[in-house]
């Protein structure tokens, strides 16, 4: 077994830092157009130059997302633009069709093309045929099972990379490709604007009865009728790697930067255990119970997930209080503030190969030194003694359950 890579999100500059500190061999990120996420702080031209020369100096690839459906007066602009990502340096170019990937050989012939779980790729013969056009990986759709996705490798070109899926929201319709969010709010989930109106709750109204609504119930009086649940693998790591994909990618880049910090340090901790055959340190495994989701299950890896009809809201029991910007080695830390906290509150550190540890939050000093038992301004610097040594980009949380 080889180590696959792990790739994560970043939506924007914080994110991507965040990723590359805890463990990312690679991001996937977008400029401002011709992105799936619309709504994601995304990347400028500048910033997306940027984002590659930091990814490099730690080793890292960046992918940059090509994948919505573009229209004629955006293709006119694809070719000096992708003429442009190849300039920077850009690893790979995520495409949805055909199109992206013939430009792409012409305008950035270094650049290689990953074709998008938005294509569908669900077989073998599909796999070849996007390579024998060109593609160096195919991004493979979320309804394979682990038995497909290991035969798909199996009987795909021997320089074929397979990318797939391990964390993060699975979509109502097949692959993502879903027309209900235009026809309910004009926002196209294709054109990366999808507004999730299968999380909303439904009821039905009667048309003599206008204005009267009646509940849609599944059993228990569940009404969430087109809901589904997260994905997360990181329990099913080795058999990933035995069947074996290339990258596990994690979704979210319209996350926050603490969820792309956590799911990567998680995932980072599962892949390096899983390729030296050993268990996953608990603390690690802990991580993904600790950002933002919906219930979990495993996807289509092991055969339909079934429907899921209860709420569609988030679990959100922890907050990030603080991120340390710099720390010495006694554990003199300074911090920027993210949520008021006091001292004397239970608080936990975790950071880039620290495990999560708790203490009681000790006095703390501000800028100008002195005593401060609770900072309450939104990014404000501030100092905290910690027990130990922790690197820069360290998180301070607690939990605190939504109601």
């Amino acid at each position: 077994m080889g180590k696959p890579e792990l790739l994560s999100p970043a939506g924007d500059r914080e994110r991507l830092e965040m990723a590359l500190a805890y463990g990312a061999d690679a991001v996937y990120l977008a400029g401002n157009a011709f992105g799936m996420r619309a709504f994601a702080g995304n990347f400028d031209r500048e910033g997306l130059g940027e984002a590659v020369a930091l990814a490099h100096a730690k080793g890292a690839r960046i992918h940059v997302t090509c994948n919505t459906l573009a229209r004629n007066g955006e293709a006119a602009k694809l070719p000096e633009y992708l003429e442009y990502l190849g300039g920077i340096g850009v690893d790979a170019v995520i495409a949805a069709g055909p199109d992206v990937l013939d430009l792409c050989k012409r305008h950035a012939p270094r650049v290689q093309v990953h074709m998008s779980t938005q294509t569908g790729i669900t077989n073998y013969e599909m796999a070849r045929v996007w390579y024998e056009l060109g593609a160096s990986r195919v991004i493979l759709a979320r309804e394979l099972s682990l038995d497909e996705v290991a035969e798909l490798k199996a009987k795909a070109p021997r320089g074929l990379e397979v990318e797939a899926f391990v964390h993060g929201a699975m979509c109502v319709s097949y692959s993502g490709r879903c027309l209900l969010s235009n026809y309910m709010t004009g926002r196209d989930a294709a054109r990366g604007a999808c507004a999730q109106p299968c999380r909303y709750q439904y009821a039905l109204m009667e048309e003599k009865r206008p204005g009267e609504y009646f509940p849609v119930f599944e059993e228990n009086g569940e009404t969430f009728i087109m809901n589904s649940r997260d994905m997360c693998m990181i329990d099913h790591i080795p058999e990933l790697l035995l069947a074996g994909v290339d990258s596990l990618k994690i979704e979210g880049r319209a996350k926050s930067a603490y969820y792309a910090a956590m799911t990567t340090a998680a995932y980072r901790h599962a892949v390096d255990a899983a390729a030296e055959g050993r268990p996953l340190d608990p603390v690690w495994r802990a991580e993904v119970d600790k950002v933002s989701h919906r219930h979990y299950s495993t996807g289509f890896w092991f055969g339909q997930p079934g429907q899921y009809t209860d709420s569609a809201r988030y679990v959100r029991d922890w907050q990030v209080l603080a991120i340390v910007t710099a720390c010495d080695g006694l554990g003199n830390a300074v911090l920027s503030l993210r949520n008021k906290f006091a001292a004397g509150d239970e608080i936990e550190v975790v950071g880039p190969g620290v495990p999560a540890f708790s203490i009681t939050a000790p006095m703390m000093r501000d800028g100008d030194g002195f005593d401060l038992r609770e900072p309450k301004t939104p990014k404000m610097e501030f100092r905290m003694k910690l027990p130990r040594a922790v690197p820069p980009l360290s998180v301070v949380r607690t939990c605190r359950p939504n109601s």
